[in-house]
């Protein structure tokens, strides 16, 4: 992660819970919010998280020799040498084009401190974590 950009290290939330995941950002986001974090089942991908009401949409990052790529059926592979370049990729593409929810708003960890008391109880209570 040290060599991603500001982008994802400021939206990583690490080994994070599906079910944390949708409590932060129904609490914190709105239609087009998004986060990164560790994916429960697969060994070295990422989940990008992002909130479409009534829903958390989630799509697997996986990489491979040739670079990162979304894992989806219904979306054509493109491969990305960072994951920065293939989120912003995606954020900067309509979501015709790509078949996925619009990524408008980075959930920005930073913009979270203030309440940083409430995130940990959330993340901490209940939610399985990797």
């Amino acid at each position: 992660m040290e060599r991603e950009g500001m982008l994802v290290q400021s939206i990583y939330f690490g080994g994070i819970g599906s079910e944390a995941t949708e409590r932060l950002l129904e609490r914190f986001g709105h239609d087009g919010s998004f986060l990164l974090r560790d994916s429960e089942t697969v060994q070295g991908a990422f989940c990008l998280c992002v909130r479409k009401t009534p829903f958390v949409h989630t799509y697997r990052l996986v990489h491979s020799a040739d670079g990162w790529c979304l894992q989806d059926l219904r979306v054509r592979p493109q491969r990305f040498r960072t994951l920065e370049t293939l989120i912003e990729t995606y954020r900067r593409a309509t979501a015709s084009n790509v078949g996925i929810v619009p990524l408008t708003d980075p959930l920005d960890k930073s913009q979270l401190q203030n309440n940083l008391e409430f995130v940990y109880m959330e993340v901490n209570s209940g939610s399985s974590v990797c």
